[in-house]
């Protein structure tokens, strides 16, 4: 393997030199930096990424925690992210937490270990004092789907309160007086924000709430089918299901299904988040919008520490809308 040394005797420049073009000093002439690069190809010599963030305090890098690398949600979230610091010259390592809080926390310690640049956490277990601890120790902290006051300038979140409430202010307007809700875990804030902003629908519509009609799932794929089927086999009647996200509306499409019901039909059902599959379900999901793509792409530029874009857009609330489809119709007699 060639050394710095072996590319400063080809280049005809000192190790200095070599070291400064690798780093990216500004402090070297044009002239110079091309014969350094012309060796280290001709050489096949690599830099020590390590060695490069030691010496420049620069890893070139950016890490992420999420709670699952894959899925419907954090995919197009990850690959946005990914785009927008590659164009920058930078690379995302990702890890995931799965909403645990060793795990959230071994996942931050990982990434800190491998010297990245900054931190963007989608996470729900880790306290916000921690995170905050980040930030005073010196981590350039991006906080998304997730407000902390101490943070405001460093989180980019979405209204979900606005989300829940156009969700089920949609149904109470097709003429549904009994709207039920299937939420995500009521510990999380983005899930509390959604029953929330069901809770303000059904005060402006003069509906009053029946804590019967409100189950609580997963926002995970395949784990809410019992209280799914709890909700229905419960003795008290409704026409209309707001659910929590898109993969709880999937589930209900299955319970439906398998007891011969048409969603848009007997049942009324909206999800949460808009993803890829709602417009291919037949009938069409109709769901709320989550902007995932301007959410990755801003906490990529705010990872960045793009000023003009953090001046813009501090303490940033992101607004979904509503995308209706053929799950939801008017109320039939």
């Amino acid at each position: 393997m060639a050394t710095i040394k072996e590319v400063s005797e080809l280049a005809q420049v000192s190790q200095a030199t070599v070291s400064r073009v690798i780093n990216g000093h500004k402090r070297v002439s044009e002239a110079n930096r091309e014969r350094v690069h012309k060796a280290m190809k001709e050489l096949g010599y690599r830099p020590n990424s390590f060695a490069q963030a030691l010496a420049s305090n620069r890893s070139n890098s950016v890490g992420m925690v999420v709670t699952h690398i894959s899925g419907n949600f954090f995919g197009p979230m990850l690959h946005t992210v990914e785009e927008t610091l590659r164009a920058q010259g930078v690379h995302l390592i990702a890890a995931s937490g799965y909403d645990d809080l060793e795990k959230e926390r071994d996942a931050v310690r990982f990434l800190l270990s491998r010297q990245v640049d900054a931190l963007i956490l989608h996470t729900n277990a880790l306290p916000d004092d921690e995170i905050i601890e980040l930030k005073q120790q010196g981590t350039r902290v991006v906080v998304i789907n997730r407000f902390i006051p101490e943070l405001a300038e460093d989180c980019i979140r979405l209204d979900n309160e606005l989300g829940g409430y156009l969700a089920t202010k949609h149904l109470l307007d097709l003429g549904h007086k009994k709207v039920a809700h299937i939420s995500g875990p009521l510990l999380y804030e983005d899930a509390r924000d959604r029953f929330n902003g069901y809770r303000k629908a059904l005060d402006e519509h003069g509906v009053e709430f029946d804590p019967r009609l409100i189950v609580e799932g997963s926002f995970m794929e395949d784990r809410s089918m019992p209280v799914i089927e709890k909700l229905f086999k419960r003795d008290v009647e409704f026409s209309a299901v707001f659910c929590g996200n898109d993969n709880l509306a999937l589930q209900v499409y299955d319970w439906l299904s398998q007891n011969n019901y048409i969603p848009g039909d007997q049942y009324s059902v909206i999800g949460f988040d808009d993803m890829a599959f709602a417009r291919h379900l037949r009938p069409r999901l109709s769901s709320i919008d989550f902007p995932i793509i301007t959410m990755g792409k801003l906490a990529a530029e705010y990872a960045l520490d793009k000023d003009s874009t953090r001046q813009r857009n501090s303490n940033l609330r992101l607004e979904p809308s509503l995308m209706a489809r053929d799950s939801s119709a008017n109320r039939r007699c």
